[in-house]
């Protein structure tokens, strides 16, 4: 099955780090942006960062300049998004989401499972 696989969240201490998994299962993550999303309780969706597996180019929202870190690990057919200090703010839903940038699949595009991440004051 072809999906996204999206993985770490939790519950965290503010001020801790967390790092969360995006992995492709059934297809390869090469020519894709990958972006990072989250939903707080009450708050629309907002993206969060987001990278390109074409050329290594990341870009990220307003809010997560400075503590968040998006990669990708192409041996590992994965994206991370590292958070640091966090605090209860970024309390939400992650969520990640993949579109492909060339090929016969352009603009083919896929969603990953929430993973929560609570953090605590």
């Amino acid at each position: 099955e072809v999906q996204l696989q999206a993985s770490g969240g939790g519950l965290v201490q503010a001020g801790g780090s967390l790092r969360l998994s995006c992995a492709g299962s059934g297809f390869g993550l090469d020519d894709y942006a990958i972006g990072w999303f989250r939903q707080a309780p009450g708050k629309d969706r907002e993206g969060v960062a987001c990278i390109s597996t074409r050329d290594g180019s990341v870009y990220y929202g307003d809010s997560a300049k400075g503590r968040f870190t998006v990669s990708a690990n192409s041996a590992e057919n994965t994206v991370y998004l590292e958070i640091s200090n966090l605090k209860p703010e970024d309390t939400a839903n992650y969520v990640c989401h993949a579109v492909q940038l060339g090929g016969k699949d352009y603009g083919m595009q896929y969603w990953g499972k929430e993973t929560l991440v609570t953090v605590s004051s």
